[in-house]
């Protein structure tokens, strides 16, 4: 059976603690988090306050980062130099430049297995509609339009200070809240070729990191992206990703796949599950990601989403940001068009 821990009893850990403890060939056998008074929030596991104590004291198989952004690649870096296999929360690291060394990191250490949690991939909808997408029936993809309106009030912010700084969250709504549509859209679209961006801050809390971004996206096989992302809405609104091909268009939409025919005429394809008693917007793919990640470190197998894996949607949030200062297209890489 596999000993597995979790770092950081956030929010997420809800979402991660019941999937490990549901799956039969693991057991949680630790925690970690700064704040002595969640000690008892697991009951009858080891609670540590210092994760490189945990790691000397405990004989670990896998653990789960579920820390704010900026200590995402050094608990990931030292649960790896350790020997031990990770399943790491979005987002990759705090820009670029950190997930290109967690990359790094991955390919010196193969024997390693690094997991990064972008699990709306295993959405039902997400996977039926890559499936019709490269069947060819409907054509090319011409274009993929992503929208994200959420609400988040000040207090949001002030609970957890380090969302609202730049060094140590890494952006505001691209990098937290957007990040899985950003992912979406480039699996969909391919290779990406330029990216005319726009970053602002619509909402007056005095925070660095930006509320809302946009941006045109043009991919290599000449297929046009729209992306849209603010937390300056009034509520929650249903994320949407749509994809037009040459022979019609799907869109998802409250967790639910639709194709329109050339003439108009809507079906609707599959419904995602959810997952009761969790934020909507965390959906129930965490669950399908946790065990399939399981399975493969049992049998060696590189089913799950590395970190490789994850670089294009933070080459993504760099191109956009950079657009941004720049104020003109570049292309992914940072060079001017």
């Amino acid at each position: 059976m596999l000993r597995a821990a979790v770092i950081g009893l956030g929010d997420i850990s809800n979402i991660h603690i019941p999937a490990i403890q549901a799956n039969p060939d693991v057991k949680l056998v630790a925690v970690c988090d700064l704040d002595e008074a969640l000690k008892n929030k697991v009951p009858d596991v080891n609670f540590y306050t210092n994760y490189e104590t945990m790691l000397e004291t405990d004989e670990l198989d896998c653990v789960h980062i579920c820390l704010p952004h900026y200590l995402h690649y050094p608990a990931t870096k030292a649960c790896v130099e350790k020997g031990v296999h990770v399943f790491q929360e979005k987002p990759l690291g705090l820009n670029l430049e950190e997930s290109l060394a967690l990359a790094k990191l991955e390919d010196e250490n193969k024997e390693i297995k690094i997991c990064i949690c972008l699990q709306n991939r295993y959405n039902e909808s997400f996977e039926k509609l890559q499936e019709l997408a490269s069947s060819g029936q409907y054509g090319e993809v011409t274009g993929i339009k992503g929208l994200v309106a959420w609400s988040r009030e000040k207090s949001y912010y002030d609970a957890k200070p380090w969302r609202g700084k730049m060094e140590l969250a890494g952006g505001g709504v691209m990098i937290n809240q957007a990040l899985h549509t950003l992912d979406l859209i480039q699996l969909l679209g391919g290779e990406i070729e330029s990216v005319r961006g726009s970053i602002d801050q619509l909402l007056d809390y005095e925070i660095e990191v930006e509320d809302t971004a946009s941006a045109k996206i043009s991919f290599k096989n000449g297929a046009r992206g729209m992306f849209f992302a603010t937390n300056a809405n009034a509520k929650n609104s249903s994320v949407e990703l749509q994809v037009i091909f040459e022979k019609g268009t799907f869109t998802i939409k409250d967790s639910i796949l639709t194709f329109a025919n050339q003439d108009g005429k809507k079906e609707q394809l599959i419904e995602d599950t959810k997952m009761p008693g969790t934020k909507f917007y965390y959906g129930a793919s965490h669950v399908k990601l946790i065990n399939l990640f399981y399975r493969s470190i049992i049998n060696d197998s590189d089913d799950y989403v590395h970190v490789k894996d994850a670089l294009a949607s933070m080459e993504l949030i760099e191109g956009i940001r950079q657009s941004s200062e720049l104020k003109k297209e570049v292309k992914l890489g940072g060079i001017p068009v």
